[in-house]
Protein backbone atom coordinates (compact mmCIF):
# COMPACT_ATOMS: atom_id res chain seq x y z
CA UNK A 1 0.00 0.00 0.00
CA UNK A 2 2.94 2.11 0.81
CA UNK A 3 2.75 5.88 2.80
CA UNK A 4 1.38 4.45 5.92
CA UNK A 5 -2.10 2.94 5.74
CA UNK A 6 -4.50 4.32 8.12
CA UNK A 7 -5.53 2.09 10.96
CA UNK A 8 -9.21 0.99 11.01
CA UNK A 9 -11.68 2.00 13.37
CA UNK A 10 -14.26 -0.26 14.80
CA UNK A 11 -15.92 -2.12 11.81
CA UNK A 12 -12.99 -1.25 9.62
CA UNK A 13 -12.71 1.63 7.24
CA UNK A 14 -13.49 0.45 3.43
CA UNK A 15 -9.79 1.75 2.44
CA UNK A 16 -8.19 -0.91 4.79
CA UNK A 17 -10.70 -3.35 3.72
CA UNK A 18 -10.27 -3.07 0.35
CA UNK A 19 -6.33 -2.36 0.04
CA UNK A 20 -5.97 -5.20 -3.01
CA UNK A 21 -8.25 -3.42 -5.13
CA UNK A 22 -6.27 0.10 -4.55
CA UNK A 23 -3.50 -1.45 -5.58
CA UNK A 24 -4.95 -2.62 -8.58
CA UNK A 25 -6.04 0.82 -8.59
CA UNK A 26 -2.61 2.38 -8.08
CA UNK A 27 -4.01 4.26 -4.92
CA UNK A 28 -2.09 4.71 -1.67
CA UNK A 29 -3.72 5.74 1.36
CA UNK A 30 -2.19 8.78 3.32
CA UNK A 31 -2.69 10.78 6.40
CA UNK A 32 -4.52 12.85 4.10
CA UNK A 33 -6.86 10.32 1.92
CA UNK A 34 -6.41 8.60 -1.11
CA UNK A 35 -3.42 9.44 -3.55
CA UNK A 36 -3.61 8.27 -7.26
CA UNK A 37 -0.32 8.50 -9.17
CA UNK A 38 0.93 10.71 -6.02
CA UNK A 39 -2.57 12.89 -6.82
CA UNK A 40 -4.80 13.45 -3.84
CA UNK A 41 -8.20 12.40 -4.60
CA UNK A 42 -9.80 15.14 -2.48
CA UNK A 43 -7.58 18.08 -4.21
CA UNK A 44 -9.52 16.71 -7.62
CA UNK A 45 -12.42 16.74 -6.13
CA UNK A 46 -12.62 19.98 -4.34
CA UNK A 47 -10.39 21.65 -7.47
CA UNK A 48 -12.64 20.24 -10.42
CA UNK A 49 -15.76 19.03 -8.13
CA UNK A 50 -17.95 16.12 -7.89
CA UNK A 51 -19.22 13.34 -9.36
CA UNK A 52 -15.74 13.54 -11.85
CA UNK A 53 -13.99 10.41 -13.26
CA UNK A 54 -9.92 10.11 -12.80
CA UNK A 55 -7.98 7.91 -14.26
CA UNK A 56 -4.27 6.88 -13.39
CA UNK A 57 -1.82 6.17 -16.56
CA UNK A 58 0.55 4.53 -14.77
CA UNK A 59 -2.01 1.55 -14.00
CA UNK A 60 -3.25 1.47 -17.74
CA UNK A 61 0.50 1.14 -18.73
CA UNK A 62 0.89 -1.75 -16.16
CA UNK A 63 -1.66 -3.68 -17.68
CA UNK A 64 -1.08 -3.56 -21.29
CA UNK A 65 2.67 -3.80 -20.20
CA UNK A 66 1.32 -7.17 -18.64
CA UNK A 67 -0.72 -8.35 -21.75
CA UNK A 68 2.49 -7.97 -23.42
CA UNK A 69 4.94 -9.53 -21.07
CA UNK A 70 2.79 -12.80 -21.16
CA UNK A 71 2.41 -12.79 -25.18
CA UNK A 72 5.81 -12.27 -25.59
CA UNK A 73 6.37 -15.94 -27.02
CA UNK A 74 3.14 -15.84 -29.15
CA UNK A 75 3.17 -13.32 -31.96
CA UNK A 76 -0.04 -11.12 -31.20
CA UNK A 77 -1.38 -7.79 -31.44
CA UNK A 78 -3.23 -5.48 -29.08
CA UNK A 79 -6.03 -3.35 -30.42
CA UNK A 80 -7.77 -1.35 -27.71
CA UNK A 81 -11.57 -1.79 -27.16
CA UNK A 82 -12.52 1.74 -27.71
CA UNK A 83 -15.95 1.27 -26.42
CA UNK A 84 -15.08 0.47 -22.74
CA UNK A 85 -13.19 4.14 -22.39
CA UNK A 86 -13.29 6.08 -25.57
CA UNK A 87 -11.38 9.88 -23.63
CA UNK A 88 -8.62 10.57 -26.64
CA UNK A 89 -6.35 11.42 -23.96
CA UNK A 90 -6.95 7.13 -23.46
CA UNK A 91 -6.71 6.48 -27.06
CA UNK A 92 -3.59 8.88 -27.46
CA UNK A 93 -1.84 6.73 -24.52
CA UNK A 94 -2.97 3.18 -26.09
CA UNK A 95 -1.52 4.19 -29.34
CA UNK A 96 1.38 5.61 -27.57
CA UNK A 97 2.16 2.06 -25.76
CA UNK A 98 1.81 0.70 -29.76
CA UNK A 99 -1.76 -0.91 -29.27
CA UNK A 100 -4.09 -0.92 -32.34
CA UNK A 101 -7.72 0.10 -31.77
CA UNK A 102 -11.23 -2.20 -32.22
CA UNK A 103 -13.98 -0.10 -33.23
CA UNK A 104 -18.08 -0.75 -32.96
CA UNK A 105 -19.20 2.26 -34.50
CA UNK A 106 -17.37 4.82 -37.50
CA UNK A 107 -17.95 7.32 -34.30
CA UNK A 108 -15.01 5.28 -32.73
CA UNK A 109 -13.42 5.14 -35.78
CA UNK A 110 -12.91 9.35 -36.09
CA UNK A 111 -12.10 9.18 -32.66
CA UNK A 112 -9.35 6.80 -32.97
CA UNK A 113 -7.70 8.53 -35.76
CA UNK A 114 -8.08 12.00 -34.17
CA UNK A 115 -6.02 10.12 -31.19
CA UNK A 116 -3.30 9.39 -34.01
CA UNK A 117 -3.88 6.10 -34.75
CA UNK A 118 -3.51 5.07 -38.28
CA UNK A 119 -6.45 3.52 -40.24
CA UNK A 120 -4.53 0.78 -40.98
CA UNK A 121 -4.25 -0.55 -37.68
CA UNK A 122 -7.87 -0.44 -36.64
CA UNK A 123 -10.88 -3.15 -36.51
CA UNK A 124 -13.66 -2.40 -37.39
CA UNK A 125 -16.38 -4.87 -35.75
CA UNK A 126 -19.97 -4.65 -34.36
CA UNK A 127 -23.53 -6.33 -35.36
CA UNK A 128 -25.56 -3.67 -37.02
CA UNK A 129 -22.97 -1.94 -39.29
CA UNK A 130 -24.86 1.03 -41.44
CA UNK A 131 -24.00 1.06 -45.08
CA UNK A 132 -23.11 4.87 -44.15
CA UNK A 133 -20.64 3.22 -41.61
CA UNK A 134 -18.81 0.93 -44.31
CA UNK A 135 -18.75 3.27 -46.26
CA UNK A 136 -16.56 5.78 -44.12
CA UNK A 137 -14.85 2.80 -42.80
CA UNK A 138 -13.58 1.50 -46.18
CA UNK A 139 -13.25 4.98 -47.86
CA UNK A 140 -10.30 5.06 -44.75
CA UNK A 141 -8.54 2.44 -45.61
CA UNK A 142 -9.33 0.15 -42.48
CA UNK A 143 -6.84 -2.36 -41.59
CA UNK A 144 -10.07 -5.08 -41.08
CA UNK A 145 -13.96 -5.17 -40.85
CA UNK A 146 -15.21 -8.18 -39.11
CA UNK A 147 -18.58 -8.95 -40.80
CA UNK A 148 -21.20 -10.27 -38.14
CA UNK A 149 -23.62 -11.92 -41.30
CA UNK A 150 -23.85 -12.60 -44.68
CA UNK A 151 -26.11 -9.40 -45.51
CA UNK A 152 -23.91 -7.66 -44.01
CA UNK A 153 -21.39 -9.18 -45.82
CA UNK A 154 -22.74 -8.82 -49.08
CA UNK A 155 -23.39 -5.35 -48.40
CA UNK A 156 -19.59 -4.20 -47.61
CA UNK A 157 -18.81 -6.05 -51.09
CA UNK A 158 -20.84 -3.66 -52.76
CA UNK A 159 -19.29 -0.77 -50.97
CA UNK A 160 -15.45 -1.80 -51.57
CA UNK A 161 -16.59 -2.54 -55.22
CA UNK A 162 -18.15 0.72 -55.95
CA UNK A 163 -15.31 2.66 -54.08
CA UNK A 164 -12.90 0.39 -55.66
CA UNK A 165 -10.82 -0.27 -52.81
CA UNK A 166 -10.15 -3.99 -51.95
CA UNK A 167 -10.53 -3.87 -48.04
CA UNK A 168 -9.46 -6.92 -45.98
CA UNK A 169 -12.16 -8.89 -43.67
CA UNK A 170 -12.72 -10.82 -40.78
CA UNK A 171 -15.75 -13.46 -40.35
CA UNK A 172 -16.33 -13.24 -37.11
CA UNK A 173 -17.73 -17.12 -36.21
CA UNK A 174 -20.09 -17.53 -33.52
CA UNK A 175 -18.60 -20.60 -31.93
CA UNK A 176 -21.36 -21.74 -29.40
CA UNK A 177 -19.45 -21.63 -26.28
CA UNK A 178 -21.26 -21.51 -23.00
CA UNK A 179 -19.22 -18.56 -21.11
CA UNK A 180 -19.92 -17.53 -16.76
CA UNK A 181 -20.60 -13.99 -16.96
CA UNK A 182 -23.59 -11.60 -16.98
CA UNK A 183 -26.04 -12.88 -19.59
CA UNK A 184 -26.31 -8.88 -21.25
CA UNK A 185 -22.14 -9.29 -21.73
CA UNK A 186 -22.24 -13.28 -23.03
CA UNK A 187 -21.62 -12.86 -26.91
CA UNK A 188 -20.77 -16.61 -27.65
CA UNK A 189 -23.10 -19.13 -27.57
CA UNK A 190 -26.45 -19.94 -30.20
CA UNK A 191 -29.40 -18.28 -30.69
CA UNK A 192 -27.86 -14.60 -29.97
CA UNK A 193 -27.23 -11.61 -32.30
CA UNK A 194 -23.73 -11.75 -32.46
CA UNK A 195 -21.42 -13.60 -35.23
CA UNK A 196 -21.75 -15.69 -37.88
CA UNK A 197 -23.60 -19.29 -37.13
CA UNK A 198 -20.58 -21.96 -37.49
CA UNK A 199 -22.88 -23.62 -40.66
CA UNK A 200 -22.97 -20.29 -42.66
CA UNK A 201 -19.02 -19.99 -42.74
CA UNK A 202 -17.76 -21.58 -44.97
CA UNK A 203 -20.13 -19.54 -47.37
CA UNK A 204 -19.28 -16.47 -46.31
CA UNK A 205 -15.61 -17.47 -46.81
CA UNK A 206 -16.54 -18.55 -50.34
CA UNK A 207 -18.48 -15.00 -51.30
CA UNK A 208 -15.32 -13.42 -50.43
CA UNK A 209 -12.87 -15.61 -51.77
CA UNK A 210 -14.11 -15.36 -55.20
CA UNK A 211 -14.95 -10.86 -54.69
CA UNK A 212 -12.41 -8.74 -56.49
CA UNK A 213 -12.44 -6.60 -53.61
CA UNK A 214 -12.76 -8.66 -50.58
CA UNK A 215 -9.78 -10.41 -48.98
CA UNK A 216 -10.12 -12.87 -45.84
CA UNK A 217 -7.52 -11.95 -43.34
CA UNK A 218 -8.68 -13.72 -40.12
CA UNK A 219 -11.27 -15.55 -38.70
CA UNK A 220 -12.72 -13.78 -35.28
CA UNK A 221 -14.88 -14.32 -32.01
CA UNK A 222 -15.51 -12.72 -29.18
CA UNK A 223 -16.56 -14.72 -26.05
CA UNK A 224 -18.21 -11.93 -24.00
CA UNK A 225 -16.87 -9.85 -21.13
CA UNK A 226 -15.75 -9.98 -17.91
CA UNK A 227 -14.42 -13.37 -18.70
CA UNK A 228 -12.06 -14.55 -15.06
CA UNK A 229 -11.44 -18.50 -16.84
CA UNK A 230 -9.11 -18.81 -19.93
CA UNK A 231 -11.03 -22.54 -20.27
CA UNK A 232 -13.54 -21.34 -22.80
CA UNK A 233 -10.82 -19.36 -24.86
CA UNK A 234 -9.37 -23.08 -25.08
CA UNK A 235 -12.48 -24.54 -26.50
CA UNK A 236 -13.35 -21.67 -28.63
CA UNK A 237 -10.59 -21.04 -30.24
CA UNK A 238 -9.65 -25.13 -30.98
CA UNK A 239 -12.85 -24.39 -33.03
CA UNK A 240 -11.44 -21.65 -34.68
CA UNK A 241 -8.31 -23.78 -35.77
CA UNK A 242 -10.11 -26.86 -36.98
CA UNK A 243 -12.14 -24.04 -38.96
CA UNK A 244 -8.66 -22.38 -40.55
CA UNK A 245 -7.61 -25.73 -41.64
CA UNK A 246 -10.86 -26.63 -43.49
CA UNK A 247 -11.15 -23.49 -45.31
CA UNK A 248 -6.98 -23.83 -46.40
CA UNK A 249 -7.84 -27.01 -47.99
CA UNK A 250 -10.53 -25.23 -50.13
CA UNK A 251 -7.92 -22.80 -51.59
CA UNK A 252 -7.98 -19.93 -49.08
CA UNK A 253 -4.43 -19.03 -48.86
CA UNK A 254 -5.04 -15.24 -47.58
CA UNK A 255 -5.36 -16.01 -43.39
CA UNK A 256 -2.87 -13.18 -41.46
CA UNK A 257 -4.76 -13.64 -37.83
CA UNK A 258 -7.09 -14.87 -35.30
CA UNK A 259 -8.88 -12.88 -33.56
CA UNK A 260 -9.60 -13.95 -30.23
CA UNK A 261 -11.67 -10.90 -28.73
CA UNK A 262 -11.23 -9.13 -25.60
CA UNK A 263 -13.35 -10.08 -22.78
CA UNK A 264 -10.63 -10.52 -20.27
CA UNK A 265 -12.14 -9.95 -16.83
CA UNK A 266 -10.64 -7.95 -13.55
CA UNK A 267 -11.55 -7.80 -10.12
CA UNK A 268 -14.83 -6.07 -8.52
CA UNK A 269 -15.06 -6.63 -5.16
CA UNK A 270 -13.23 -7.07 -1.84
CA UNK A 271 -11.83 -10.29 -1.44
CA UNK A 272 -12.34 -11.69 -4.71
CA UNK A 273 -9.12 -13.15 -6.28
CA UNK A 274 -7.76 -11.05 -9.26
CA UNK A 275 -9.21 -11.06 -12.63
CA UNK A 276 -8.15 -13.15 -15.79
CA UNK A 277 -4.41 -14.20 -15.28
CA UNK A 278 -2.40 -12.88 -18.37
CA UNK A 279 -0.46 -15.98 -18.13
CA UNK A 280 -2.27 -18.33 -18.05
CA UNK A 281 -4.70 -16.84 -21.26
CA UNK A 282 -1.40 -17.05 -23.10
CA UNK A 283 -0.57 -20.55 -22.18
CA UNK A 284 -4.16 -21.57 -23.34
CA UNK A 285 -3.96 -20.31 -26.58
CA UNK A 286 -0.35 -20.38 -27.58
CA UNK A 287 0.01 -23.73 -28.60
CA UNK A 288 -3.18 -23.32 -30.51
CA UNK A 289 -2.10 -20.10 -32.61
CA UNK A 290 1.12 -22.25 -33.23
CA UNK A 291 -0.53 -24.91 -34.12
CA UNK A 292 -2.48 -22.55 -36.81
CA UNK A 293 0.82 -21.08 -37.93
CA UNK A 294 -1.22 -17.69 -37.12
CA UNK A 295 -0.98 -14.23 -35.22
CA UNK A 296 -3.07 -13.53 -32.43
CA UNK A 297 -4.99 -10.62 -32.63
CA UNK A 298 -6.68 -9.41 -29.12
CA UNK A 299 -9.43 -6.75 -28.25
CA UNK A 300 -9.13 -6.06 -24.13
CA UNK A 301 -10.92 -3.22 -22.98
CA UNK A 302 -11.90 -3.17 -19.65
CA UNK A 303 -8.72 -5.41 -18.55
CA UNK A 304 -6.50 -2.43 -19.57
CA UNK A 305 -8.62 0.70 -17.94
CA UNK A 306 -11.04 -0.88 -15.73
CA UNK A 307 -9.33 -0.88 -12.10
CA UNK A 308 -7.60 2.32 -13.43
CA UNK A 309 -10.57 4.55 -13.13
CA UNK A 310 -12.47 5.65 -10.17
CA UNK A 311 -15.61 7.89 -9.93
CA UNK A 312 -15.74 10.88 -7.07
CA UNK A 313 -18.92 11.59 -5.63
CA UNK A 314 -20.02 13.57 -2.82
CA UNK A 315 -22.27 12.76 0.25
CA UNK A 316 -25.74 15.44 -0.03
CA UNK A 317 -27.49 13.28 2.49
CA UNK A 318 -28.71 11.13 4.89
CA UNK A 319 -31.76 9.87 5.47
CA UNK A 320 -33.45 6.37 7.24
CA UNK A 321 -36.66 5.22 5.23
CA UNK A 322 -38.48 1.72 6.27
CA UNK A 323 -35.95 0.36 8.51
CA UNK A 324 -33.00 0.81 6.01
CA UNK A 325 -30.47 3.46 5.74
CA UNK A 326 -29.45 5.90 2.51
CA UNK A 327 -26.68 7.73 2.02
CA UNK A 328 -27.74 9.97 -1.14
CA UNK A 329 -24.39 11.15 -3.36
CA UNK A 330 -24.27 13.46 -6.44
CA UNK A 331 -23.68 11.12 -8.57
CA UNK A 332 -26.25 9.04 -10.24
CA UNK A 333 -26.97 5.99 -12.40
CA UNK A 334 -26.37 8.52 -15.41
CA UNK A 335 -23.40 8.92 -14.25
CA UNK A 336 -22.16 5.05 -13.72
CA UNK A 337 -25.24 2.52 -15.44
CA UNK A 338 -23.22 -0.84 -14.38
CA UNK A 339 -25.41 -0.94 -10.85
CA UNK A 340 -28.38 -0.41 -12.23
CA UNK A 341 -27.81 -2.27 -15.35
CA UNK A 342 -25.99 -5.14 -14.07
CA UNK A 343 -25.94 -5.26 -10.63
CA UNK A 344 -22.51 -4.85 -11.16
CA UNK A 345 -20.76 -4.55 -7.78
CA UNK A 346 -18.41 -1.66 -7.46
CA UNK A 347 -16.45 -0.87 -4.34
CA UNK A 348 -16.84 1.95 -2.26
CA UNK A 349 -14.26 3.62 0.00
CA UNK A 350 -14.16 6.84 1.38
CA UNK A 351 -11.31 9.47 0.15
CA UNK A 352 -10.52 11.08 3.28
CA UNK A 353 -10.63 7.82 5.24
CA UNK A 354 -11.79 8.61 9.13
CA UNK A 355 -11.90 5.20 11.04
CA UNK A 356 -15.19 5.57 12.31
CA UNK A 357 -18.15 2.31 12.72
CA UNK A 358 -19.19 0.89 9.83
CA UNK A 359 -22.99 -0.27 8.99
CA UNK A 360 -25.21 -1.43 5.99
CA UNK A 361 -26.68 1.64 3.81
CA UNK A 362 -27.88 1.80 0.20
CA UNK A 363 -25.82 4.47 -1.64
CA UNK A 364 -28.01 6.35 -4.08
CA UNK A 365 -28.22 9.10 -6.46
CA UNK A 366 -30.68 12.59 -7.40
CA UNK A 367 -32.12 10.34 -10.49
CA UNK A 368 -35.90 10.08 -10.20
CA UNK A 369 -35.96 6.39 -10.47
CA UNK A 370 -35.83 3.54 -7.55
CA UNK A 371 -33.28 1.55 -9.79
CA UNK A 372 -30.96 4.84 -9.20
CA UNK A 373 -28.13 3.27 -7.10
CA UNK A 374 -24.36 2.44 -6.93
CA UNK A 375 -24.57 0.36 -4.28
CA UNK A 376 -27.12 -1.54 -1.65
CA UNK A 377 -27.13 -2.98 1.54
CA UNK A 378 -23.50 -2.29 1.63
CA UNK A 379 -21.13 -1.63 4.69
CA UNK A 380 -19.97 1.89 5.09
CA UNK A 381 -18.82 4.03 7.49
CA UNK A 382 -20.80 6.95 8.83
CA UNK A 383 -20.19 9.32 6.57
CA UNK A 384 -21.39 12.97 6.59
CA UNK A 385 -22.77 15.16 4.25
CA UNK A 386 -19.88 17.21 2.43
CA UNK A 387 -17.29 14.71 2.01
CA UNK A 388 -16.84 12.37 -0.35
CA UNK A 389 -16.52 8.62 -1.88
CA UNK A 390 -14.80 6.89 -4.37
CA UNK A 391 -16.36 3.99 -6.57
CA UNK A 392 -13.69 2.00 -7.76
CA UNK A 393 -12.91 0.01 -11.01
CA UNK A 394 -14.87 2.85 -13.00
CA UNK A 395 -12.83 3.27 -15.44
CA UNK A 396 -14.19 0.90 -17.83
CA UNK A 397 -18.05 1.21 -18.95
CA UNK A 398 -18.26 4.52 -16.92
CA UNK A 399 -18.37 7.70 -18.92
CA UNK A 400 -18.64 5.88 -21.81
CA UNK A 401 -22.10 4.65 -20.86
CA UNK A 402 -23.02 7.65 -19.08
CA UNK A 403 -26.33 9.65 -20.06
CA UNK A 404 -27.82 13.07 -19.81
CA UNK A 405 -31.00 11.99 -18.37
CA UNK A 406 -32.90 13.93 -16.00
CA UNK A 407 -30.94 17.03 -18.27
CA UNK A 408 -27.96 16.01 -16.35
CA UNK A 409 -24.64 17.51 -17.54
CA UNK A 410 -22.31 14.41 -18.19
CA UNK A 411 -19.08 14.67 -15.76
CA UNK A 412 -15.58 15.89 -15.90
CA UNK A 413 -12.82 13.19 -16.54
CA UNK A 414 -9.17 14.02 -15.12
CA UNK A 415 -6.19 12.14 -16.26
CA UNK A 416 -3.60 11.51 -13.46
CA UNK A 417 0.41 10.82 -14.33
CA UNK A 418 3.70 10.98 -12.03
CA UNK A 419 2.00 13.57 -9.77
CA UNK A 420 0.21 15.20 -12.06
CA UNK A 421 -3.26 15.66 -13.03
CA UNK A 422 -4.95 17.14 -16.03
CA UNK A 423 -8.92 17.84 -17.28
CA UNK A 424 -9.10 15.85 -20.03
CA UNK A 425 -12.61 16.27 -20.64
CA UNK A 426 -14.29 19.05 -18.93
CA UNK A 427 -17.60 19.03 -17.71
CA UNK A 428 -20.48 19.75 -19.66
CA UNK A 429 -22.87 22.89 -19.13
CA UNK A 430 -26.33 22.35 -18.77
CA UNK A 431 -27.32 25.21 -21.24
CA UNK A 432 -25.47 23.07 -23.76
CA UNK A 433 -27.83 20.22 -23.58
CA UNK A 434 -30.65 22.17 -25.28
CA UNK A 435 -28.64 25.28 -26.67
CA UNK A 436 -29.18 23.03 -30.61
CA UNK A 437 -32.94 22.62 -29.73
CA UNK A 438 -35.93 24.47 -31.51
CA UNK A 439 -38.74 25.60 -29.24
CA UNK A 440 -40.98 26.61 -31.25
CA UNK A 441 -40.06 25.45 -35.10
CA UNK A 442 -43.34 26.62 -36.46
CA UNK A 443 -43.31 30.11 -35.56
CA UNK A 444 -41.96 31.76 -38.57
CA UNK A 445 -44.03 29.64 -40.46
CA UNK A 446 -47.71 31.77 -42.02
CA UNK A 447 -51.10 30.69 -41.39
CA UNK A 448 -51.22 28.53 -44.81
CA UNK A 449 -47.88 27.28 -44.20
Amino acid sequence: MGKGVLVAGQGGSGAARQSALLDDAGIVVTKDGLEMAGVPLARIAGEVGTPVFVYNAETIRRQFRALEAAFAGVPHRICYAVKANSNLAILRLMHDLGAGADLVSAGEMRRAIAAGFAPANLVFSGVGKTATELEETVAAGIGQVNVESIEELKLLGAVAARLDRVTSVGIRVNPDVTTDTHPYISTSHGGIKFGVPHDQVRSAADYIRDHPYLRLTAVAMHLGSQLLDPAPYAEALGKLVALVKELRRTGISTLESLDIGGGLGIRYQAGAAPGMDPVALAEVVGPLAVKAGLPITMEPGRFLVGSAGVLLTEVLYRKHSGGRDFVIVDAAMNDLLRPSLYRAHHEIVEVVPAGREAGPVDVVGPICETGDFLALERVLPKVEPGERLAALCAGAYGFAMSSNYNTRARVAEVLVDGGRAAVVRPRESVDSLFASEIADPFATLSDNG
